[in-house]
């Protein structure tokens, strides 16, 4: 970029004081607007130029992982303009001290995965010329800033763009989508220590007992307990608040048409998609494919931005990944939200839910939650598959390759034909019932 740091910085201090200021203030004088817009303008700017160095970078750590030899989920995105804002105000720091408005996510197995793929990347970053490792935060053993939140964070800087690799075993993926999502139905940032202190602190024992989990231990009693405890409180505290609410969200198929077949069409290993979501209603606005092109990809993304304000409820991403199916694991926030009765988990639940909630998809669940509503229980209770497909499930996303992964774990019967009915296998009853 030709913009000096200075005035990227005083872009930066003007949004941010701007939060909070209405249409109404904005037009109070001719002055204050023009600086707002020219403000807005330049941050834009910066927070563009991200994108290529981010795509590059991207793509050669998912040429790095065809050699790593293990499971794993890649995708980037560029930083929320209100995350942004938010931060500047929070830490009270500059605009160009931010290592993260660009930023990759790594999902492996295991948190001993996460320190085998450090070294691994480590090692293959010490062979590159333009890419370097800046710094190395590890939030795993004590979780950060009381709130529980465990990851390893690496700052790469490539071109003078610093850009952060978060780098997630599964389980404490699971915490942190779960935080995600319950910040939203409560309407407080709860990984930026905002809320009643009681919600905060049930998300961070929870955390405690993963690591210990992870590490090989077990729950004690006393610990089950006081998390069961905080879960009836919390549960309270969230369905009293008079901030955002959401329920029942789904993936509304009349909307979003068939991405598998736009990702088909593209021939790039990593493609650019904007979602929206609206957490008034917890459904899809659009989701969409958009240009490689740095340009072209970020003036769709400031235009939806522009149509969708976050004050009225709305979320607009961009996140780039090399298959649309990595978004529903690296972002799972988005689906699920079932209703206010399961906001919060007990520990069992939750010890339950990262290991089978994360093995299939939303869809796949979907499926099984509508078939064992209906009671369609052995071959003589099965349901016609276009029914199943076309009005039961009209609104689950790839139902074929959802009731085909069903099907493959056994899960769910069918007997010959080329619409073959569909019902549940009836001798998977036990974990048919964990999944859902």
């Amino acid at each position: 970029m030709n913009i000096s740091k200075a005035k990227i910085d005083k872009a930066g201090s003007v949004l941010a004081h701007s939060q909070g200021m209405t249409e109404d203030d904005l037009l109070s004088s001719e002055e204050i607007l023009n600086k707002f817009l020219e403000s807005e303008s330049l941050f834009d700017e910066y927070r563009k130029s991200h994108l290529q160095p981010l795509s590059q970078t991207t793509l050669e750590l998912q040429n790095w992982l065809t050699d790593y030899g293990k499971s794993y989920y890649i995708a980037q995105r560029l930083k929320r303009k209100p995350q942004i804002i938010r931060k500047l105000n929070r830490l009270s720091v500059r605009l160009t001290q931010l290592q993260d408005v660009g930023g990759c996510r790594i999902i492996v197995e295991k948190n001993g995965d996460v320190d085998k793929l450090l070294k691994f990347l480590e090692a293959k970053v010490e062979q590159q010329s333009d890419l370097i490792i800046d710094g190395t935060r590890d939030y795993r053993e004590k979780g950060r800033d009381d709130t529980g939140y465990r990851s390893v964070h690496l700052i790469l800087k490539r071109a003078g763009f610093k850009l952060e690799l978060q780098i997630r075993s599964r389980i404490q993926h699971y915490w942190a989508e779960s935080i995600e999502r319950t910040s939203v139905i409560y309407g407080y940032h709860l990984k930026e220590k905002e809320g009643d202190a009681s919600v905060i602190q049930y998300f961070k024992n929870l955390s405690d007992v993963f690591f210990d989990i992870e590490s090989g231990g077990e729950p004690s009693s006393q610990q089950k307990l006081e998390i069961d405890r905080l879960k009836l409180v919390c549960e309270g505290i969230i369905k009293n608040s008079d901030r955002n609410k959401v329920f029942d969200s789904y993936i509304n198929e009349d909307v979003i048409k068939t991405l598998s077949e736009k990702e088909a069409n593209n021939k790039y290993t990593i493609n650019n998609w904007i979602i929206v979501f609206d957490w008034n209603t917890g459904a899809f606005v659009t989701w969409d494919v958009v240009s490689r092109d740095p340009d072209d990809a970020f003036k769709k993304y400031v235009q939806n931005e522009h149509d969708y304000p976050a004050e009225h409820g709305y979320e607009v991403v961009m996140i780039g990944s090399s298959e649309v199916a990595t978004v529903r694991q690296t972002h799972s926030h988005y689906f699920g939200i079932d209703s206010y009765d399961n906001i919060l988990e007990s520990i069992d639940q939750s010890i339950l839910g990262f290991s089978k909630r994360m093995d299939i998809d939303i869809g796949a669940r979907q499926i099984l939650i509508c078939l064992h509503r209906k009671h369609h229980w052995g071959i003589r209770n099965a349901i016609g598959q276009d029914v199943l497909k076309n009005h039961l499930c009209k609104n689950v996303m790839a139902f074929d390759s959802s009731l085909k992964a069903l099907a493959d774990k056994g899960l769910v019967l069918m007997q010959g034909g080329n619409l073959p009915p569909v019902s549940l296998n009836i001798q998977m009853k036990a974990e048919i019932e964990q999944y859902i």
